[in-house]
């Protein structure tokens, strides 16, 4: 377990997570707002799987399966990816629909935020989201991350509006 929250439990992803990774990854709606195709396949997701695992290998940090505590359902995934393109560390969930709505990306978000500064002590981390996310962007403003930018992830690409929180804003912003 990397992290707990009221009622998350993060552990690091295995390759015994591909069905249910797969569930999430293969939704359309899960993947509307991301920017990544649906994968459909079990060998695609175990690829991801992999990717993620080398993230942990490589910078002590990933985005972490998300199990509801109570009935122990997988939710989908949360916490922190290393961006080399941009040198910036990440912040970023996907949930199944049916967990869409509840407050839980919220209570993770300032769960890994807290881990993030505190036990990582990372200087800055930064959320981005397509500015249609209404949803997510929301997420970034209730825990306390400011508006950054709106610019495209990938030259040619759409536009994104990027949040961040640095070690100052985290430790003065009293919403954590």
């Amino acid at each position: 377990m990397i992290l707990e929250t009221a009622r998350l439990i993060l552990r690091e992803m295995q390759p015994s997570d591909a069905e249910a990774m797969l569930r999430l990854h293969s939704n359309p709606l899960v993947q509307e707002y991301t920017g990544d195709p649906t994968i459909n396949t079990l060998e695609g997701i175990q690829n991801k799987i992999e990717e993620k695992t080398n993230e942990y290998r490589d910078y002590g940090y990933g985005r972490w399966v998300t199990i509801l505590k109570e009935g122990k359902q997988f939710v989908g995934w949360a916490g922190l990816s290393y961006l080399p393109e941009f040198d910036e560390v990440d912040l970023g969930y996907r949930f199944l629909p049916e967990f869409w709505g509840k407050g839980l990306a919220t209570e993770v978000s300032r769960a890994i935020l807290k881990y993030g500064f505190n036990e990582l002590q990372l200087e800055r981390i930064i959320a981005m989201a397509m500015k249609e996310n209404k949803a997510s962007i929301r997420v970034m403003q209730k825990v306390g991350m400011q508006f950054e930018k709106l610019a495209p992830y990938e030259p040619g690409s759409i536009d994104v509006v990027w949040y961040f929180m640095d070690q100052n804003s985290y430790h003065g912003s009293g919403v954590l």
